[in-house]
């Protein structure tokens, strides 16, 4: 495996496209088989309904998270890329740190477990998206960062990401049924 070391911007640029597209690969599922409509409906569930404009563009705010993960992954980069396991290192940054670590009391945190009345299964029911989104996420970029070769892939990443998020531009002038 070559070592190669990504420039921040080039790293921004990966991270923002892998990023955006498995939340959105990882979203839709969710929303599918997780039944999140039926959730986020409640009267008490403290979320924007499914029709507000904030959350049908949510998306498109994607690639901001992306950078903010790249400034993260920087400083780490010879640990990360360039090595067959550095996936799995990246995965576990964002799963301690972003899900289970969390300084708020989001759901299925350990504050969230501590401080929230949501019961124990409904906040881990929420790692079946986040945990093989994360897992996903570090995958797709290391791969990606580790085979700069593959021009195909560089092609079909952007290709997908451009494409998503000039439809969800497009839904947003959409009426919602």
């Amino acid at each position: 495996m070559p070592n190669s070391q990504p420039r921040f911007l080039s790293l921004a640029a990966k991270t923002a496209v892998c990023h955006t597209i498995t939340y959105f690969c990882m979203g839709v599922l969710a929303f599918y088989f997780l039944h999140y409509a039926e959730l986020i409906a409640r009267p008490c569930s403290g979320m924007r309904p499914m029709t507000d404009p904030l959350v049908r563009a949510a998306v498109l705010f994607q690639p901001l998270r992306g950078v903010l993960f790249a400034l993260v992954f920087y400083p780490f980069r010879q640990q990360l890329f360039g090595r067959a396991h550095g996936w799995l290192l990246m995965g576990w940054m964002l799963i301690a740190l972003g899900i289970l670590g969390t300084f708020a009391a989001a759901p299925g945190s350990m504050e969230g477990l501590i401080y929230t009345t949501t019961p124990i299964l409904q906040q881990l029911r929420g790692w079946l998206e986040i945990v093989p989104q994360a897992l996903l996420l570090s995958a797709l970029l290391c791969y990606w960062v580790n085979n700069p070769a593959k021009k195909w892939l560089t092609w079909l990443l952007s290709a997908i990401f451009f494409l998503l998020m000039a439809l969800i531009v497009l839904a947003l002038f959409m009426p919602m049924r």
